[in-house]
């Protein structure tokens, strides 16, 4: 048989729910994916923790082991699909896998976005690749839209509601008016968040895929220590209520943007107008705004998780590894979208140096004179007023709650504007403050 027409034998690490996936969609679309793909792709050795645990799919023709570096070393096993997740010890098994010149798909995004860079440089070293669509947004295929499709464009920003936890959690206090804690039980409950729900709501694991998102935006390094995280645990129904009024949603989103000065890199919960298609990307679903300047806005949407949206993008991957086997490996695209060598080491903004709009919340002690106070002190540090709504105190409250939205100010202007009002004996401390983008062009 001719060699480039024999099936491609791929090696597993990780058979949990993902690693399931990926094996039922090649069987089931195994006609359709060896069309596409030019040879037939099979798994033969799989890794898992237990052998005798339940899945999601047949495991007759597969070798089974404990050991995932005998997978990664079995000399039949051509391309290692990396689902363990972490750190460790899945970052060595890569390592290992390119040491060898075999070919790593993997959708671990920590990883990517922590340790990418060096990997890339050994793949390159050993003319093979790393494929990490299913890194980023689970099903969508965000990676290859701006690695390819966009390719024309220069990308001027991105927006993203990149972690499906964090938007089921806001979904619901919006729509039923619940607290944050109230749904994120019951988000475990329903196998959404984790025990430690820490990376998704404190915003970690979206820091990580607007990471990878950013530096293939811009042609840059890896930069995730310098990622701005906010989480949304501190959230208020309150304050969701408030911006639906105002005509907004609140979303949980990473957003990266070009200026003159550098890059932002920023991950927060943010109001966006309701009228925006994003803004109505509910539940458990993600989706990425990227603003291009000769194709204008772009939306992907889709699930952002699960067995068979994030095997999607593995296979995916798989295909196009199983391209690259048989072509030139100069001519391949190059993992963060501009050869290695053209990479650009822009610097990323601190947080006190971005300009955005603003949503205010305060309690002002009922009498006259506060909110002119209020105002003085924010027309004093150049903030312009966008809205104002002033609600009525309680039968038993003395403070007033005060709903101001600002035009953009550049935050540290924000900063101590807020300190100067925390000051004033008539309004109680903290202030809750929440930042604002248009999503235009």
């Amino acid at each position: 048989m001719d060699p480039n027409k024999k099936p491609v034998k791929v090696g597993l690490l990780g058979l949990g729910t993902v690693g399931g996936g990926v094996v039922n969609v090649l069987k089931r679309n195994a006609e359709d994916i060896t069309r596409r793909a030019g040879r037939a792709i099979e798994v033969v050795h799989a890794a898992a923790r237990r052998l005798d645990a339940p899945r999601i799919c047949s495991t007759d023709d597969i070798l089974l082991t404990t050991n995932p570096m005998e997978v990664v070393e079995n000399p039949d096993v051509e391309v290692v699909v990396e689902l363990m997740g972490g750190m460790r010890p899945a970052g060595d098994l890569i390592r290992r896998a390119l040491e060898l010149g075999k070919p790593v798909v993997t959708a671990n995004k920590a990883l990517i976005a922590l340790e990418g860079g060096e990997l890339f440089e050994l793949a390159q070293s050993h003319d093979t690749l790393v494929a990490f669509e299913a890194a980023v947004a689970g099903g969508i295929p965000i990676i290859k839209a701006m690695r390819e499709g966009l390719a024309a464009n220069r990308i001027e920003w991105l927006a993203g509601i990149i972690n499906g936890t964090g938007n089921f959690i806001l979904t619901a206090m919006r729509d039923e008016g619940r607290d944050f804690e109230d749904v994120l039980a019951e988000a475990q409950a329903l196998g959404y968040a984790e025990a430690d729900p820490t990376f998704d709501v404190e915003g970690i694991d979206a820091a990580h895929k607007l990471t990878i998102l950013a530096a293939i935006a811009f042609g840059m390094p890896l930069k995730f220590d310098e990622v701005y995280t906010e989480g949304i645990s501190s959230l208020q129904q309150e304050d969701v209520a408030y911006a639906e009024e105002l005509g907004y949603s609140i979303k949980h989103l990473g957003i990266a943007r070009r200026r003159e000065e550098g890059v932002e890199l920023r991950v927060h919960p943010t109001l966006i107008p309701s009228r925006r298609l994003i803004a109505n990307v509910d539940g458990v679903k993600n989706a990425v705004l990227v603003w291009g300047d000769a194709v204008g806005p772009t939306l992907y949407y889709g699930a952002g998780a699960g067995a068979e949206p994030t095997a999607s993008a593995v296979v995916a991957d798989l295909v196009d590894v199983v391209r690259t086997l048989t072509a030139d490996p100069t001519h391949r695209v190059p993992h963060l979208a501009v050869v290695p060598d053209q990479l650009t080491d822009l610097p990323v903004l601190p947080i006190d140096q971005v300009k955005t709009a603003y949503y205010l919340r305060l309690q002002a002690y009922d009498q006259p004179g506060v909110l002119a106070d209020i105002t003085r002190i924010l027309a004093e540090a150049g903030i312009s007023i966008e809205a104002m709504i002033q609600k009525e105190a309680g039968e038993d409250e003395s403070y007033l709650p005060i709903i101001i939205l600002t035009h953009q100010v550049v935050e540290s202007a924000m900063n101590q504007a807020i300190e100067a009002i925390e000051a004033l004996g008539t309004v109680r401390s903290p202030i809750t403050r929440i930042r604002v983008e248009s999503l235009a062009g």
